[in-house]
């Protein structure tokens, strides 16, 4: 019979209840949520690094003419930072069991960020009217695909913004929404970051590539 017990025990169980966190002796264990956003956003960060590099190296052809400067895009930067700004109010708000502070925060926060992408499309028809545009110079084509990337990124973003703000709406119970509302303002932050790169990258000439890109770390 103890032969019987022995073969039928399950020698990994012991060694799955005893992994802790080496840190304060504590069992280690980590939402599903922000293990997923944690890796999404490594792979997003892969990808705008290899859109980076390629814009670097199509800039160095003879046939590259820099994008038109767009005073719009400045408007439009400034209303991506004022909603990353009230996303943290929401996580700050969210953290104090604050309700008040969290549907403001959340609302203020999916509706700059609204303006923000109707500001793009209004960029985009901006470019188009211009004396200046050129469909042929990859410069423009660059321009359209890093606004369309990151506005597509923002509008997967706002899907999560609108499932969380409907789900506090619902019932107000700030503890259950508080890990949805920290994760959405890391996303936001995070695009925010993005942005500011690639819009640097957007309004800088040939001379000032190397300098960017060194400051990205790709050169």
């Amino acid at each position: 019979m103890n032969l019987f017990h022995q073969l039928a025990e399950k020698p990994w169980a012991p060694i799955q209840s005893s992994v802790v966190d080496l840190r304060d002796g504590s069992t280690f264990s980590l939402p599903t949520a922000t293990l997923g956003l944690r890796v999404f956003l490594v792979v997003v960060t892969i990808l705008f690094s290899l859109l980076i590099t390629a814009y670097g190296s199509r800039m160095e052809f003879e046939d590259w003419r820099p994008t038109p400067q767009l005073a719009l895009l400045w408007m439009n930067t400034a209303m991506l930072v004022a909603g990353s700004v009230a996303m943290q109010w929401a996580r700050m708000s969210a953290r104090r069991g604050e309700i008040d502070g969290v549907k403001i925060g959340l609302i203020a926060g999916g509706a700059f960020t609204a303006a923000f992408l109707g500001g793009q499309v209004l960029a985009w028809r901006q470019l188009d009217m211009l004396p200046a545009f050129d469909i042929t110079n990859p410069a423009i084509g660059f321009f359209y695909l890093i606004t369309a990337l990151h506005g597509l990124h923002l509008l997967g973003g706002l899907v999560a913004w609108g499932r969380t703000t409907a789900k506090l709406w619902r019932d107000s119970d700030v503890v259950r929404a508080r890990l949805s509302v920290e994760l959405c303002s890391v996303y936001w932050h995070f695009l925010l970051l993005v942005w500011l790169v690639l819009f640097g990258l957007l309004f800088s000439g040939n001379d000032n590539l190397g300098f960017l890109l060194a400051i990205c770390g790709i050169r």
